[in-house]
């Protein structure tokens, strides 16, 4: 009988849908939602409860921070393999959709619930207003991931920053310890701008391997804050300002480039009309 049983068990294996069998590249995706997931974790108990609980234990705070933002990087690092290695080899049906969903905890919550403790544990942050802004970069990155599955879109190109890096510009822009109302407006610009139909390059190639780069080094400056080593908060808030100014440069070529094509377009359409 446990020899049938086996034998039942392997024809079970066997017939099992296509749609259930979970590829490499689906085992990536999941590892990204398990960082999104404890990012939060980090956040709620090593800031948020000390916080609550009164503790002076600002150490323990940083090195939680810094935590939570490193596992949003690692979140992105399954991101970006994930879908190399999808290409490469092969993903299952439902490789699409555990993606969005992994992207939702990652890059939606994750930064959404970073926004929310900010303006409860800062001195100058308003919490009403900094749940509402919160509020604002989780149904901004719903949205971004919806439109995302039905909206076909020409190939090499992203409509909106992609939820990945609006997540770590966020959290950029909260590591900067800016004033509260710069802060808050900068989060919700982040916030439309994944929404926006600005177009951002996809990262492949070249791209790929500038992202990876640029995401082992932030994790480089926010182990050395966390660890309060010389000059660490400068770099720290260096790397954040630049994240920054990326995700503000690249709309700007982006439009810049539209404008001269559209520009470009007008005077073909001229040159053909002149006998």
């Amino acid at each position: 009988m446990p020899e049938a049983d086996d034998e039942n068990d392997v024809d079970g294996a066997e017939d099992m849908p296509l749609s259930m069998r979970l590829s490499i590249a689906d085992t990536l995706t999941l590892g990204n939602a398990t960082c999104g997931f404890m990012a939060v974790y980090f956040t709620t108990t090593g800031i948020l409860i000390p916080h609550l609980t009164g503790s002076d234990e600002t150490g323990m705070a940083r090195h939680s921070a810094a935590t939570a933002v490193i596992l949003m990087l690692m979140a992105a690092i399954f991101d970006l393999f994930d879908g190399l290695v999808a290409r490469k080899l092969r993903s299952s049906p439902m490789g699409a959709e555990l993606d969005n969903l992994s992207d939702l905890i990652s890059f939606g919550l994750a930064p959404a619930y970073f926004v929310l403790v900010y303006g409860m544990v800062a001195d100058d942050a308003h919490q009403r207003v900094s749940a509402l802004a919160a509020i604002v970069v989780l149904l901004a990155v719903v949205l971004r991931l919806a439109r995302f599955s039905c909206v076909t879109l020409k190939d090499g190109m992203f409509q909106g920053m992609p939820s990945p890096f609006g997540a770590l510009t966020v959290v950029s822009i909260v590591l900067l310890e800016l004033p509260f109302i710069p802060t808050l407006l900068a989060i919700v610009g982040v916030a439309w701008l994944m929404v926006s139909r600005v177009e951002y390059p996809k990262p492949r190639g070249i791209l790929a391997v500038a992202m990876l780069g640029w995401i082992v080094a932030a994790m480089g400056l926010l182990a050395a804050w966390a660890f309060d080593a010389p000059g660490g908060q400068l770099l720290l808030q260096t790397g954040c300002a630049l994240q920054v100014v990326l995700g503000a440069v690249i709309p700007l070529f982006a439009t810049a480039r539209r404008v001269n094509t559209f520009r470009d377009n007008r005077r073909e359409a001229r040159a053909a009309q002149l006998p």
